[in-house]
């Protein structure tokens, strides 16, 4: 059992201002396989406090230096790789595989790709008579979720120390262990004490107070949409700047000269990845009329050749969901599709067979959904695809674009520049084009109420700066 009783915060694992616990729960078990503090508002503020102090001099270290820690830091993760992923998937439920290469590989990269970029980056330019200085923000607080919690903690705290900014961690109290890891490692590299510091508790008494306390320049925040609102709402009394990744609805959108099976395969993947509980999940499947029972075969089959089980097998492709909760909310939208008069196609609501135990649900397609339903407009976040039949390409862009969310997207096309021409037409963050692969280096973020603010290579490097004209 994973327990940690103290927090980390000014280069120390301090004790907590009370002795109450957040208990960590195993999806698949439901048994408790750590433990960590439940902080306080007290806590809270010093780390804060410890934050500020380390700010002065960690800004005006050369960039040099700050990025023999960043790789100092990707080695470390490397090093444990396996642990860590073993860690995350009992956390989680993500299968084995995908934890080693998602959960664990992406942080690797990320932190030594902004060690890479920052030494590179021009942090000053003459403009005229003017020169013009890029300067870390200040003290960031990061409020990271429980999907991909060591992957969305990295996506914030490697660019942010990167530039200078000092940091406080609050993970989600779902899957806070792996945040413990990556202390004991800034800990381990010799980081100088409260450059970063980790606070775990609950939103509203440890993130509330990350939000609204005048001595945090900035709040970079991936969850929902509602506490991204909330965050929006604190952080706007000490006017602060505030960086949001939310929620998703995005969309697939086929079009009529695809290779049908690769596209419809693909989709139900990338709709399926992580048990579906991914911002970025594609859980629309546009596809033209005239192929929509040939599209519900192919999905049916996809759906039908995961196997559904214990996450730390490798012959699993499929986990449990997080938690009860997030089970019966998915049930729900289940129910509410079939309610609603969609056709269910592979899955539903009842328990897997042979999965007594464990936060478990079956990969769900349901296929003529109009825009409407409340599965078409809502982000489930578990595994359940919408396919939603189209008659014109004019109104795949149209429904595709009819969502409050803006964050991903994917376009098949046998015509490469037909895609290009579709995805331009489509208002969201990222859009894949024929199964092209996630870009560690692209700025990742979205359109609407999916957020603002971008993550990954110099894109998100440049949320954690600020710009002063010198005039000379």
């Amino acid at each position: 059992m994973a327990v940690s009783d103290r927090l980390y915060i000014g280069g120390d694992w301090v004790e907590p201002a009370r002795t109450d616990t957040i208990e960590v729960i195993d999806p698949t078990s439901e048994q408790v396989i750590g433990a960590v503090p439940s902080a306080t508002a007290e806590d809270a503020v010093g780390a804060i406090a410890a934050a500020r102090r380390a700010f002065g001099d960690w800004a005006q270290t050369p960039a040099r230096e700050r990025v023999k820690y960043l790789t100092a830091v990707a080695e470390a993760l490397g090093a444990r790789m396996a642990e860590i992923g073993e860690l995350i998937t009992c956390e989680v439920g993500t299968p084995i595989n995908v934890s080693m290469m998602i959960q664990v590989g992406l942080p690797v990269t990320t932190f030594a790709s902004m060690a890479e970029l920052v030494e590179q980056f021009s942090f000053e330019e003459t403009i005229g008579h003017s020169v013009v200085v890029q300067e870390p923000v200040g003290v960031v607080a990061a409020i990271t979720p429980w999907n991909y919690p060591l992957h969305q903690v990295a996506a914030k705290v490697a660019p942010a120390l990167a530039c200078g900014c000092t940091v406080v961690l609050k993970p989600s109290e779902l899957a806070p262990l792996s945040a413990f890891v990556l202390a004991e490692i800034m800990e381990e590299v010799g980081l100088p004490a409260g450059v970063f510091n980790l606070v775990s508790g609950t939103g509203p008494e440890v993130g509330e107070v990350l939000a609204a306390h005048r001595e945090v320049d900035l709040v970079s925040f991936t969850g929902s949409v509602r506490t991204g609102r909330r965050i929006g709402e604190l952080a706007a009394a000490t006017v602060k700047r505030v960086t949001l990744e939310l929620g998703g609805k995005s969309a697939t959108v086929v079009l009529a000269d695809a290779e049908l099976d690769r596209a419809v395969s693909a989709g139900v993947a990338m709709c399926l990845l992580n048990s579906g509980q991914t911002c970025v999940a594609l859980s629309r499947m546009l596809v033209p009329r005239p192929f929509l029972a040939q599209a519900e075969m192919i999905a049916a089959r996809t759906v039908a050749s995961y196997t559904l089980g214990n996450p730390l097998e490798a012959t699993t492709s499929l986990g449990p969901l997080v938690s009860a909760a997030q089970l019966e909310r998915v049930r729900g939208y289940i129910g509410q599709g079939i309610d609603e008069g969609a056709k269910l196609v592979i899955g539903g609501a009842d328990p897997p067979e042979g999965l007594a135990k464990g936060f478990f649900i079956r990969p769900t397609v349901f296929s003529e959904v109009t825009r409407d339903m409340a599965i078409a407009r809502e982000e489930i976040f578990g595994p359940v695809l919408c396919i939603i039949p189209y008659d014109t390409e004019d109104e795949a862009v149209e429904i595709a674009n009819d969502s409050i969310y803006g964050l991903s997207g994917a376009v098949w096309s046998a015509d490469a520049q037909h895609a290009v021409a579709v995805a331009r037409r489509i208002r969201a963050g990222q859009l894949d084009l024929n199964g092209a692969m996630f870009n560690p280096l692209a700025p990742f973020g979205g359109f609407k109420q999916s957020g603002h603010g971008r993550e990954f290579g110099k894109f998100g490097l440049a949320e954690y700066l600020e710009t002063k004209s010198i005039q000379t």
